[in-house]
């Protein structure tokens, strides 16, 4: 595993057990915690059309936003023994031999 990741995972495991929050950081619960926390970044382009419209504030919000994103998700890679820059990785090969078509006339 990468020496930072190693290093970032350590940090929020200590954090975590410093609160003794483990007992509620189940899969599920990990999960449902991400998905709040990427709502929080929808929120933030709310009534916007583009990225534009972005204040600086807005900027600094959204990359609070990412952070507790990524923090979850580093939690469950924990939980599955899963190094995430691996599995990124992986995502990527797989996402390479797949075709995407945005022609709007195919999805009509």
């Amino acid at each position: 595993m990468n020496t930072d990741v190693k290093k970032v995972t350590r940090e929020l495991i200590k954090f975590r057990d410093n609160r003794n929050w483990k007992q509620f950081h189940s899969l599920i619960n990990l999960s449902r915690a991400l998905g709040i926390e990427a709502s929080e970044i929808e929120k933030i382009f709310l009534w916007k059309n583009n990225d534009m419209e972005l204040r600086q504030k807005d900027k600094e919000h959204l990359k609070l936003e990412i952070a507790d994103v990524l923090i979850y998700a580093f939690y469950m890679c924990e939980k599955l023994g899963s190094n995430p820059i691996d599995l990124m990785e992986q995502k990527i090969k797989i996402n390479k031999t797949r075709n995407w078509n945005f022609d709007k006339e195919d999805k009509e």
